[in-house]
C-alpha cells in the first residue's frame, strides 16, 4: 500500500510535467526553440509510456501532432 501511494504521486507528477511540457510546445510560435522543445517533450512521453502511465498509442498520437505543429512553424 505504502509503494502503491508513492508511485501514484511518482506518476501523477510525471505526467502533470509532462502535460506542462506540452503544451509549452503547443504555445511556441518560433521554431528553433520548438525544434529543441520537440525531442525534450517526446522522451517524457515515451518514459510515461514505458512506465505505463500513459498508452502507448497515446503517446504516439501526441508525438504525432506535436510533430506536425513543429514542422508547420515558419
Amino acid at each position: 500500500m505504502r509503494q502503491t501511494s508513492t508511485r501514484c504521486l511518482r506518476n501523477r507528477y510525471r505526467a502533470k510535467t509532462t502535460r506542462n511540457a506540452v503544451k509549452a510546445l503547443r504555445n511556441t510560435s518560433d521554431k528553433k526553440e520548438a525544434e529543441t522543445l520537440y525531442p525534450k517533450v517526446c522522451a517524457m512521453l515515451d518514459k510515461l509510456a514505458k512506465r505505463k502511465v500513459i498508452h502507448k498509442n497515446k503517446a504516439g498520437n501526441l508525438k504525432s501532432k506535436l510533430a506536425k505543429h513543429v514542422h508547420a512553424l515558419a
